[in-house]
C-alpha cells in the first residue's frame, strides 16, 4: 500500500505518464472514477482528509489504497500544499468529485493547477446536469450557481478542462434521501413525481467512471462538455416503476408527489433533503435533462464519441438490485417484525421470496 502525508516523505516518482489525482474519492462518484482510473492502469493518487473522514469514507479510501491508489493526506483549501503535490507527483490529470459543501474550495485548486505546468486536463466537480442549462429552485440553485462560478474561473484561467454531465444515477430517484444510490428501489410503494411521464437519463456508476476516464485523454473532449445520453437509459418514472414490478413479480401502489409537494419540501431548507427535492423538481417536472438540444460547439455526446462501448441498461441495474434483495432475504432466516420493517404484499407466482425487508 502506498501513502504520503503533508509532513512525511513522498514515494519515489517514476517517469510514468497519465498520473491522475482524484479529489473526493471517498464519495459515491469519486469512488467509481477512482476505480476506473485504476482499472485503466493509470498511476492514481487520491487526496484524503485524515482527520475528518467518516467511517464509510475511510473504508472507501482504504479499499482504493489496497487496489493500488496512492493516498495523499491534505486539503485543496491549502493552495501551496496542492502546488507541491502536483509538482512532486507530476500530476497530469486532476479530477474533482467534491461534494456540494466544498464546491467553492475548488478556487484554490484552480489556482494551484494554474501555477504548475504539469496538468494537462482538469475535471471540476460536475457529474450531474449541465449547470449552465438547468434552472432549479433554491436551495439547488445556489449549488448550481457555485458550480457555474467554478466553470467561469476555469475558463478564465485558461486551464484545459472537461465538464462531465452524466445526468442521473441508475437507481430509484428518491427525493427525500441524501443520494439515490443509498437505497434500493422500493418494495412498499412508488413515489411518482407529477404525472410520471417526464423522462431522464439514468447511468450506472461504473459507466460514469469508465467513460470519464476514457474522455480525459481524448482531444475531442478538450474544453468541452461531455453529455451522457444513452438512448437505452432514457425512461420516465412510470416506466421505471413497471420495470421494477417486473423484476420483483409484484404490483405496488403508486403515490403521486405533486409539483407543489416538491416545491414545499425545497422551501423547508433542510440540507441535503431540500436540495434533492429541488433537483428532483427540475428533473421530473421541468425536464431539465431533455428540454435542450446539444447545439453548442462545446457540446459532445458520449455515445457518439464511443459508439462501440456499451452502457449498462436500467434493466441490468434493476436485476442487480433484485439479486441483492434476494441475497439479503437469504441472510435472514426468520426476519422479525418491527416498526422498521416493510412488509411486502402476498407474492404473485414467481415473485421474489421475501416476507419483509428491514430498513
Amino acid at each position: 500500500m502506498k501513502s504520503t502525508n503533508m509532513n512525511g516523505s513522498s514515494p519515489n516518482v517514476s517517469e510514468e505518464t497519465g498520473r491522475t489525482l482524484v479529489v473526493g474519492s471517498g464519495g459515491f462518484m469519486g469512488r467509481f472514477v477512482t476505480e476506473a482510473s485504476l482499472d485503466s492502469g493509470r498511476p492514481t493518487y487520491i487526496l484524503a482528509r485524515s482527520s475528518s473522514n467518516s467511517p464509510s469514507k475511510a473504508s472507501t479510501i482504504k479499499f482504493l489504497q489496497d487496489r493500488g491508489a496512492t493516498v495523499i493526506y491534505g486539503s485543496i483549501t491549502d493552495k501551496e500544499f496542492m502546488e507541491k503535490v502536483l509538482k512532486e507527483h507530476k500530476i497530469e490529470v486532476v479530477i474533482s468529485a467534491v461534494g456540494g459543501g466544498s464546491i467553492l474550495d475548488q478556487f484554490n485548486l484552480i489556482e494551484a493547477i494554474r501555477n504548475v505546468d504539469t496538468v494537462k486536463r482538469f475535471l471540476p466537480s460536475e457529474f450531474g446536469h449541465d449547470t449552465d442549462r438547468a434552472d432549479p429552485v433554491e436551495p439547488g440553485l445556489t449549488m448550481y450557481e457555485q458550480k457555474r462560478q467554478i466553470r467561469r474561473q476555469v475558463e478564465k484561467s485558461g486551464i484545459p478542462y472537461t465538464y462531465i454531465c452524466c445526468n442521473s444515477i441508475a437507481a430509484w430517484p428518491y427525493h427525500d434521501n441524501t443520494h439515490p444510490a443509498d437505497v434500493l428501489p422500493p418494495l412498499d410503494r412508488f413515489k411518482i413525481y407529477g404525472d410520471g411521464t417526464v423522462k431522464a437519463y439514468f447511468v450506472a456508476g461504473t459507466d460514469i467512471g469508465k467513460f470519464t476516464i476514457m474522455s480525459i485523454e481524448d482531444d475531442r473532449t478538450l474544453n468541452k462538455t461531455v453529455h451522457f445520453q444513452p438512448p437505452s437509459n432514457l425512461l420516465n418514472i412510470n416506466e421505471m416503476a413497471s420495470l421494477w414490478e417486473e423484476k420483483i413479480g409484484r404490483t405496488l401502489p403508486r403515490v403521486t408527489i405533486t409539483e407543489e409537494d416538491l416545491l414545499q419540501m425545497a422551501k423547508e431548507m433542510r440540507i441535503p433533503q431540500s436540495v434533492v427535492a429541488a433537483l428532483t423538481h427540475d428533473i421530473f417536472i421541468n425536464g431539465c435533462q431533455i428540454n435542450f438540444s446539444l447545439d453548442k460547439p462545446t457540446d459532445v455526446e458520449v455515445c457518439s464519441l464511443y459508439p462501440d462501448t456499451p452502457f449498462r441498461t436500467i434493466n441490468e441495474c434493476f436485476e442487480d438490485f433484485a439479486k441483492k434483495i434476494i441475497d439479503n432475504a437469504k441472510a435472514v432466516s426468520k426476519p422479525a417484525a418491527s416498526n422498521n420493517a416493510i412488509f411486502v404484499p402476498t407474492a404473485k407466482p414467481g415473485a421474489l421470496p421475501i416476507t419483509a425487508i428491514c430498513t
